[in-house]
């Protein structure tokens, strides 16, 4: 008997010695330090799940520390081997109240998530993400509660098998203040995010990536920095695929049209000159002081909506942007581009504008709902904002619901400042297309959150948690349907990246995603409930067709 167990033992040691052995090997599939062009990176490897590993890198620099209000420069480099094993502060930006000061001037810094299997991984999809926060806010690694960090690549690169790049650009008045002339051109954050984009491009071989296959993603104001990129001609040969979510350059608060009035602006209350010396004075001042000078007036209401407070974004510079955007996309011609918006993207302004949207105790009334109609048409005139209010109006009957008031508001907002402009990106894409695919979505998960009135659907930024993975990082959060959404959405994503359409890939998809202009102008309603109705087409055409014609035929109101 002894003897049987002694064999029984030897046995069982002689498997955990062959899974040792095992998990040896497959934790030996890792980078290790990491050859880049300013010098040696050493992340962190660990384990997520059987044979499944990441090996994640955060802080490394793409760029020297920035000049005040000059474009981003190679770094130095560095020597030794860089610990790359902590995020980096966020640029120096507004906090949430606009009351303070958070970050740094030194924060041009990328993070990048690797998966691996038993094996080095070795010409992987790349994915690099682009953050919103109106061209004011925003960080690589997102919002953060307890450690989880809302930008964190691991779902995304472990479940589609891809590469997920991360990056911080500066924001604000560092990033986009502009004089409209060579003194100070503006574009900073874009071009920190060029510089982002062509360090992937040249050093994400050695991290086992495919230089050939970039795709560029981003939500909001990073959905509109994609789009900026894409049409860009300093890209040429980089970006293969890109994703604009709930953002385009067609948005009306993605371009400055009157720079120099904000730039003297910010010099008139930080105490710089108005003349030629404003530039430099600007540059010699405290940058937190410079930061603050940029912030967003809140006080809003229906006939000043907060969209037209965003003034600090990008400028048509005759170099990054060489022309209006609408002019440039040839330059797309062969990128694969997924564009979307979430069905109730304006809500969160529309709350802002008009408070008693949330409550469900307080009527919203109809001079509210034409008050923003007007607002929203200024650059065309009374007339126009009376044809607005008219035309989301002409479905009331004589005695409107409480809720079919506060609904016309948020879909007034919702069409305006996303999803009008996002179609007329779809159409010109698709219109100048020669290899490159279009894909259009719209997103309509409810909102999670329990005090928002029972008609709401899928509010700003709704959509992030899902790409992220968060349903399955914090489980206990949500239900089974929300992993299922999120589950949808990153097989669509990582398909799209592997190959350039969403269905083929690695994972598997519960519909087929025809493309945009297959027949009908199709897109995707994004939800739990996915099945073969979840294809629809000419997603709000009468309105689109409203703000692109009618609305167009107005003449411009000169600005004085």
């Amino acid at each position: 008997m002894p003897h049987l167990q002694r064999l029984m033992m030897m046995a069982m040691l002689g498997v955990f010695i062959s899974v040792a052995l095992i998990l040896g090997t497959a934790n030996a599939a890792s980078l290790g330090a990491v050859y880049t062009e300013g010098g040696m990176v050493q992340g962190k490897s660990y384990s997520v799940g059987l044979l499944r590993y990441m090996d994640v890198f955060k802080g490394i620099p793409f760029a020297a520390p920035p000049g005040r209000l000059a474009k981003p420069v190679p770094h130095p480099g560095w020597g030794g081997v860089l610990k790359a094993t902590d995020y980096r502060k966020r640029c120096m930006q507004l906090n949430l109240l606009a009351t303070d000061v958070v970050g740094s001037e030194d924060c041009l810094y990328l993070n990048i998530w690797v998966p691996q299997g038993n094996t080095v991984s070795t010409n992987l999809p790349v994915m690099v993400f682009i953050y919103g926060g109106a061209f004011l806010l925003g960080a690589g690694q997102g919002a953060n509660f307890l450690d989880n960090y809302l930008y964190d690549g691991q779902e995304i690169a472990d479940r589609g098998n891809v590469i997920v790049v991360t990056f911080n650009y500066r924001v604000g008045s560092l990033g986009f203040l502009s004089t409209g002339n060579a003194d100070a051109p503006g574009n900073y954050g874009l071009w920190d995010q060029h510089a982002a984009i062509s360090w992937v491009h040249r050093n994400i071989r050695n991290f086992g990536g495919n230089p050939d296959n970039i795709t560029i993603f981003g939500e909001s104001a990073g959905g509109a920095s994609v789009n900026f990129q894409v049409l860009s001609p300093k890209n040429k040969g980089l970006i293969r695929r890109a994703i604009s979510q709930s953002g385009v350059a067609l948005c009306p608060w993605a371009v400055n049209r009157n720079p120099r009035q904000y730039a003297v602006e910010v010099a008139k209350k930080v105490g710089c000159p108005t003349d030629s010396g404003m530039v430099a004075c600007l540059k010699r001042t405290d940058p937190k002081a410079v930061t603050l000078a940029g912030n967003v007036k809140l006080s809003t209401s229906a006939s000043q909506p907060i969209v037209q407070n965003l003034a600090l974004s990008p400028v048509i510079d005759g170099d990054f942007l060489p022309a209006e955007p609408e002019t440039l996309f040839r330059n797309a011609a062969d990128i694969d581009y997924i564009i979307g918006v979430n069905d109730m993207d304006g809500h969160i302004f529309a709350t802002l504008d008009i408070p008693s949207i949330n409550n469900a105790l307080v009527s919203t009334s109809v001079a509210d709902v034409r008050a923003l109609s007007i607002a929203l048409s200024k650059s065309r005139g009374q007339e126009a904002g009376i044809a607005t209010y008219e035309e989301y109006t002409v479905n009331w009957g004589s005695k409107p619901s409480n809720d079919a008031i506060k609904k016309t508001a948020v879909e007034m907002e919702t069409d305006y400042i996303f999803l009008v402009p996002s179609q007329a990106a779809l159409y010109l894409h698709s219109d100048h297309a020669k290899s490159g695919r279009t894909y259009s979505y719209l997103f309509t998960e409810p909102s999670r959150i329990p005090l928002y009135p029972l008609w709401m659907g899928a509010d700003h930024a709704d959509d992030l948690q899902y790409v992220f993975g968060k349903p399955f990082t914090t489980p206990l959060g949500y239900f089974p349907r929300q992993r299922d959404v999120a589950n949808y959405m990153i097989s669509y994503w990582t398909n799209f990246a592997q190959t350039g359409d969403p269905n083929k890939g690695t994972s598997s998809v519960p519909v087929t995603w025809p493309e945009f202009a297959s027949s009908g102008h199709k897109y995707l309603n994004i939800n739990n409930k996915m099945n073969r109705d979840s294809v629809k087409q000419m997603l709000r055409t009468r309105l689109v067709y409203y703000w692109t014609t009618v609305f167009a035929s107005f003449p411009s109101v000169q600005k004085n």
